[in-house]
């Protein structure tokens, strides 16, 4: 067994010494600059044995820092590190967040919490920036968020909010393609994610559905537009229509988006096809469920705002359908587990906590992000001394970064089959260790992990 990280120093570190000096001793200053930013500070490790091109990783916060570190090290996969840990992004006003935007690697990153506190001035305030998020899909040059969860394929146009009833404030800037009302909306990268869900459904055959309000909200009715545009010349079949063309409404303002477009964007789409269904996004939430329960494979192109309600249907419906299939059972005198009929049945959504985050960008291969919701408190026991709260709560669960760097690897090497089946055969190994009712403590499991594992091209 190779030496141990020391997981615990580096937390301690985190919440009260220089957690980043701490990383600089850890792990060697790459050569890898992004383009155009000379003074980009980015940290390598890892073994690229057999051609394997690294993933970039977001370095952050609690236990999204911690237990990526602990799984690349147990891993050795070749990776790049960029320094987004709270204290860090806040002190350097959010310049990391362009250093990873602009890597042009498969990049990997945790969303944390929003209010997060960092020190000020001898002032405790919430991080600048907050989480991070909206400010990387900027810099990043982000255009839709995709999350595929059982049959359901969601793909999310942002950054946007397309809510404006203004008219009167309401245009398209000829220059940058901006969508002007009470916020800017990026008309190009509108265009990108809307391409981007008919590529899909060309390649699965799988349903269509677009889920926008052109008759509700001024950006929408340009979406609606740019959706039509690119369905021009090709050999989708609209198997329900709006009754408005968005196109022909808005034409002025969809065509000045696509004068910035690359001359050939719509080159090779005269051969796509499938079944496109428009309906507005409220209407998609209903559909969804049925969906779900007949197992129709179909993918939804949403908005922003709308994109997101519709993916927590998606993470929270399949409690909801169990819960209420066992209420069914009960009543009818039936003596079944409904979570073991659920996987009988084929259903594979268990709690939205393994749908996969994807996020597409301009330029640049597509960034995996996952939300690490408690995992502030989590860490914050394991450094009291107590990481079950006296046996009332389960040790961290480390599987979702074994999970993520299983799928952002493999996206990063198309191909290579002995890294996938090597990746899976780890990922097969942790789970043989965290099988069962009581799963090891963090730092336990850690030590079991690093045993039962021979780091990749060890």
């Amino acid at each position: 067994m190779s030496q141990l990280l020391d997981l615990l120093k580096i937390a301690q570190e985190e919440q009260n010494g220089d957690l980043f000096k701490l990383l600089d001793s850890t792990y060697k200053r790459s050569d890898v600059k992004p383009t155009g930013c000379p003074d980009a500070i980015i940290w390598e490790g890892g073994n690229p044995a057999g051609g394997v091109k690294p993933v970039a990783h977001a370095f952050t916060d609690m236990f999204a820092l911690n237990g990526t570190l602990m799984a690349l090290d147990v891993l050795g996969l070749p990776f790049l590190g960029v320094p987004m840990m709270a204290q860090y992004r806040h002190d350097s006003k959010l310049k990391s967040l362009e250093w990873f935007g602009k890597l042009d690697y498969t990049a990997l990153k945790w969303s944390t919490a929003g209010d997060f506190m960092v020190n000020d001035s001898g002032k405790k305030v919430v991080v600048n920036g907050k989480s991070a998020n909206a400010p990387l899909r900027t810099a990043a040059g982000v255009y839709c968020n995709v999350r595929p969860y059982g049959g359901i394929t969601s793909i999310r146009f942002m950054p946007g909010l397309p809510y404006s009833q203004d008219k009167k404030k309401f245009a398209v800037d000829p220059a940058t393609g901006n969508i002007h009302s009470e916020m800017n909306t990026p008309g190009v990268r509108m265009a990108y994610a809307a391409r981007l869900f008919l590529q899909m459904v060309n390649e699965t055959g799988q349903i269509g559905r677009v889920a926008t309000k052109p008759t509700q909200a001024q950006e929408d009715a340009i979406n609606a537009g740019i959706m039509r545009w690119l369905l021009q010349g090709t050999q989708f079949t609209l198997k329900r229509k709006y009754t408005v063309d968005a196109y022909e409404e808005q034409r002025a303002n969809v065509d000045a988006i696509v004068a910035l477009l690359p001359a050939d964007f719509k080159a090779g789409m005269e051969n796509w096809k499938g079944d496109i269904y428009e309906h507005i996004s409220d209407t998609n939430f209903g559909l969804l469920l049925h969906d779900m329960i007949r197992h129709r494979k179909c993918i939804v192109y949403a908005t922003d705002l709308d994109g997101d309600r519709l993916t927590d249907l998606m993470a929270d419906a399949p409690d909801v359908l169990r819960d209420w299939g066992q209420i069914v059972l009960d009543g009818a005198g039936v003596k079944e587990d409904m979570k073991k009929l659920w996987t009988k049945m084929g259903f594979t959504m268990t709690n939205g906590k393994d749908m996969t985050s994807v996020m597409y960008r301009l330029h640049g291969a597509p960034i995996y992000e996952q939300t690490l919701g408690s995992a502030d408190a989590m860490l914050l026991r394991l450094l009291d001394g107590d990481e079950t709260v006296g046996g009332e709560k389960q040790p961290y669960d480390p599987r979702i970064h074994f999970v993520l760097i299983n799928e952002a690897y493999k996206a990063a090497n198309p191909g290579n089959k002995q890294l996938a089946d090597w990746l899976d055969a780890q990922l097969a190994t942790f789970d043989k260790i965290y099988a069962g009712d009581s799963r090891p403590r963090y730092l336990d499991g850690y030590k079991l992990l690093k045993e039962a594992i021979t780091p990749w091209g060890a």
